[in-house]
């Protein structure tokens, strides 16, 4: 179970690159790992906080293409 969610994490990092600002990813981010994780039988809760971390932390963690515009 949380192995597929692993697996999904870089997906919402990769489609986060596509928004202009942190908080468009972070925002990106929590609905994706909300939905991601509740598919997969975990908590919505749970993947929301660290999808919209993700999405938001992603420019500070220096993951390529994800900068501001």
């Amino acid at each position: 179970m949380y192995f597929k969610a692993i697996l999904l994490l870089p997906v919402l990092i990769g489609l986060g690159g596509c928004l202009g600002n942190d908080t468009e990813r972070g925002i990106a981010g929590a609905a994706g790992g909300a939905v991601i994780s509740g598919a997969t039988g975990g908590s919505p809760v749970t993947g929301a906080v660290i999808g919209g971390a993700a999405g938001y932390f992603c420019r500070d963690l220096n993951v390529p293409g994800c900068r501001n515009e």
